[in-house]
């Protein structure tokens, strides 16, 4: 008997996934999984990258197999996601739980033909996966019925409060029957959850099995002051001493994710992009690429922060910070994944000390410098006086010898990047490290 038929899963179930390579459950599978078997609502804080999706997946399974044939459009599972791309991941994993049985695990995302998701589910389903916009697309199309829905999953419910899904969950609640099993997971805990939880489940167990805005440990943090300009030249340079390992560069804007990339390309590095620009054919292929190695890097936005599940990749670059501190949590966990080790470099411009002080308060952690100063506040600039103002003027270029470590990118040929001087404007500082 293996630790997950101790826990209360089927021997064939067991079986299924220890051929999956699943042999240890995680800690939040440890913890999750008998709450959920025993019929209890579950709230599930954990870190990227640690087993959610089977602490949740395998009690569904479990629960749900010899119920036969589901009614027509009906449901018996529902599992919501905020992103196509952790829904497909989600649907991926439940099809190798349920493989050689005659259970039945449907995909509903936006970005692809709501004609065909319509059909396929004529027939009913046991689990569906689904984006809560597709979703309720579906139902105004009278596609589904929710009314017969057993379980009940929210998976990454933070991000749902960050892209805006409250009103839509609340539409999704009014036609799911009262009497449901529920479980919650997510990877940080906002304050607006509590409306959430509040809402959806009923005297749930907390399972926690790090502090919110925790890291995964095996993550090596680093960061990079240096000016806007010169933030591609380090890139070129970080990414060209692993070319051989995968990596995700992250940013803020599609254009600019989609004008770095095609900067990469031409600097004759293998790259995919995923943004939201992108066709739901055009997200996959890339991620194919990558979990291939046909491609070494991927350039995304968030859209890619969660359920992207590419073990190799060995390192993150937070080109541009995140607005919202918690996403640099999630972009971060797509490395050291599966027990692996992994790297997380970000580069901080004098425009985003704001965004870094907030994530260091969320993670409780200072990050290690590993070139650079942080960047002073600007000072205000005098009525008076000749000259332009100052932050992001004219960028230095060239220098005197030997001022900067490794030179300036942009003023010695064949040099390192310049890092950490401020691009112009007020008192700079910033010396390379």
């Amino acid at each position: 008997m293996n630790q997950f038929e101790m826990m209360g899963i089927s021997p064939k179930l067991a079986a299924r996934i220890e051929a999956l390579g699943l042999k240890e459950p995680t800690p939040i599978q440890q913890r999750a999984i008998p709450l959920a078997l025993e019929g209890r609502d579950v709230m599930g804080l954990a870190q990227t990258g640690t087993g959610k999706t089977a602490a949740f997946g395998l009690p569904l399974v479990e629960m749900l197999a010899g119920l036969g044939k589901p009614e027509p459009k009906s449901v018996r599972g529902l599992i919501l996601a905020p992103t196509r791309e952790l829904a497909r991941q989600i649907s991926d994993t439940l099809r190798d739980f349920v493989d050689g049985t005659p259970m039945k695990v449907t995909l509903v995302v936006g970005g692809a033909s709501i004609n065909s998701q319509s059909k396929r589910l004529e027939r009913g389903t046991d689990l569906l996966v689904a984006t809560p916009g597709r979703l309720i697309d579906l139902m105004d199309r009278k596609a589904l019925r929710l009314d017969q829905a057993k379980f009940l999953v929210l998976d990454e419910a933070d991000q749902m409060l960050d892209l805006g899904f409250i009103h839509a969950l609340r539409q999704i609640a009014q036609f799911l029957p009262k009497e449901r099993h529920t479980m919650l997971f997510s990877a940080t805990m906002p304050k607006q959850m509590s409306e959430i939880a509040d809402t959806y489940l009923k005297n749930p167990q907390r399972v926690q099995v790090n502090p919110p805005g925790k890291a995964a440990d095996k993550i090596d943090q680093s960061i990079h002051f240096i000016a806007k300009a010169e933030k591609t030249n380090l890139l070129k340079e970080l990414l060209g001493e692993h070319k051989d390992e995968l990596s995700v560069v992250f940013g803020r804007t599609k254009h600019g994710m989609e004008r770095l990339a095609r900067t990469l390309e031409k600097a004759g590095f293998s790259v995919v992009a995923v943004h939201g620009n992108k066709s739901q054919g055009q997200r996959e292929r890339a991620i194919a690429a990558v979990r291939s190695g046909q491609a070494k890097i991927l350039v995304a936005t968030d859209v890619a922060a969660r359920g992207l599940d590419i073990p190799a990749v060995r390192h993150v670059y937070n080109y541009e910070l995140p607005n919202v501190p918690e996403n640099y949590i999630h972009r971060i966990g797509r490395t050291a994944r599966a027990g692996r080790d992994g790297k997380a470099i970000a580069f901080c411009a004098p425009d985003e000390m704001g965004q870094l002080k907030d994530i260091q308060k969320v993670m409780k952690l200072t990050i290690p410098v590993a070139s650079g100063r942080p960047w002073e506040p600007a000072e205000p600039q005098k009525k008076s006086g000749g000259g332009r103002p100052g932050g992001g003027g004219n960028r230095r270029r060239g220098g005197k010898p030997g001022g900067n470590a490794g030179g300036n990118a942009a003023g010695n040929a064949g040099g390192k990047p310049f890092r950490g001087r401020r691009s112009g404007g007020p008192k700079r500082s910033n010396r390379a490290a």
